[in-house]
């Protein structure tokens, strides 16, 4: 594998309202090892307890992928959006020029659980936009975010893709590298990796693998199910 990022050693912070886990260097955590890969910049996967959540803060330049694995996300921005994002929703927020936002846990039972993704943009200084929508799953990998929302999917700034990846129990599937570098990160379940070189590893949630040039991933589940994150990025 050219990169292999395992859940357990993720930066993590723990400030009672919000747990996180951090696949690459954000806030106070840094590593140099670990700063993005391509032009994917952010995977935190985040727990919001009840009520709690993000005060209007900026972004610029950077689109901003939420998806809910849990809950649901109260959204408000300088746009004048207000939106409620439930578990199966994704949502695009490109900053470009500058806007607020803030982001919390509609519940006062549950926890809020989501992956906050940072893309960095093709092209700065554009308007800002904001895009909400529940993309069904119609094949074993759906594209979710494109570069010309095809298929269904919503657009990004960015000539990458994010798709879901959905595979029941002892099925197996050719994930190929259709730009110059990928990654997949697991969201739930396990399976077994492995490139034509013979690299393998066993993959449980919040791993991360990465791949460039033209490799493939095969990807055999046994046991358990396997959702993840395929994202098919150009050179940095």
């Amino acid at each position: 594998m050219h990169y292999f990022r395992p859940a357990r050693e993720r930066g993590s912070v723990d400030l009672g309202w919000l747990k996180s886990q951090h696949s690459f260097s954000f806030a106070n955590y840094y590593d140099p090892k670990h700063m993005g890969y391509s032009v994917l910049r952010v995977i935190n996967q985040d727990s919001v307890a009840p009520s709690k959540g993000f005060d209007t803060h900026q972004h610029k330049d950077m689109e901003i992928i939420s998806y809910v694995t849990h809950g649901a996300v109260e959204h408000r921005d300088s746009m004048g959006n207000r939106y409620q994002v439930p578990a199966g929703d994704i949502q695009v927020m490109s900053a470009g020029t500058g806007l607020s936002h803030s982001e919390f846990n509609c519940s006062d039972v549950d926890d809020l659980e989501f992956l906050q993704i940072w893309i960095k943009p093709q092209q700065t200084g554009l308007a800002p936009a904001y895009q909400q929508a529940r993309i069904s799953q119609e094949e074993l990998l759906t594209p979710l975010v494109t570069p010309d929302g095809r298929d269904g999917s919503l657009i990004m700034n960015q000539d990458a893709a994010l798709y879901r990846l959905a595979l029941k129990p002892n099925s197996q599937f050719e994930l190929e590298v259709m730009k110059a570098c990928g990654y997949l990160h697991v969201v739930s379940g396990a399976a077994n990796l492995q490139q034509a070189s013979g690299s393998a590893y066993t993959v449980r949630p919040g791993d991360g693998v990465g791949v460039s040039g033209e490799e493939a991933l095969s990807i055999k589940t046994e046991s358990y199910a396997l959702e993840a994150l395929w994202f098919d990025l150009p050179s940095a």
